[in-house]
């Protein structure tokens, strides 16, 4: 059974997606990701295909489209105002940990 084993995970689909240990359904879904990131029209009927062999559903497929193209544009609006965002990692697990414990409002 595949684990999530935290930053190492992060880095093998980092350094090469296409190699990491991933099960197949979220590699597929991560490769229509990927396509989204440089324009919608790269999702191709090949890439949906290999998803819903690997097992993927309809709403999965909407829900990576949707969710890639969404952060596309958060990355674009951030950047264009200059924000500052945390180098260090463990800053991210840092600001993790204060919103499940104080959410997003706090």
């Amino acid at each position: 059974m595949w684990r999530f084993r935290g930053w190492a995970t992060v880095d093998a689909v980092i350094s090469n997606a296409d190699g990491a240990r991933l099960p197949a359904r979220l590699g597929a879904l991560l490769r229509i990701a990927d396509a989204v990131s440089s324009d919608g029209r790269n999702v191709t009927r090949e890439l949906v295909d290999a998803a819903k062999t690997a097992g993927a559903t309809d709403t999965e497929l909407h829900d990576v489209v949707l969710i890639a193209a969404a952060f596309c544009m958060y990355n674009r609006y951030v950047d264009g105002l200059a924000t500052w965002a945390p180098t260090e990692r463990d800053q991210y697990a840092e600001a993790g940990r204060r919103t499940v414990i104080h959410g997003y409002l706090a």
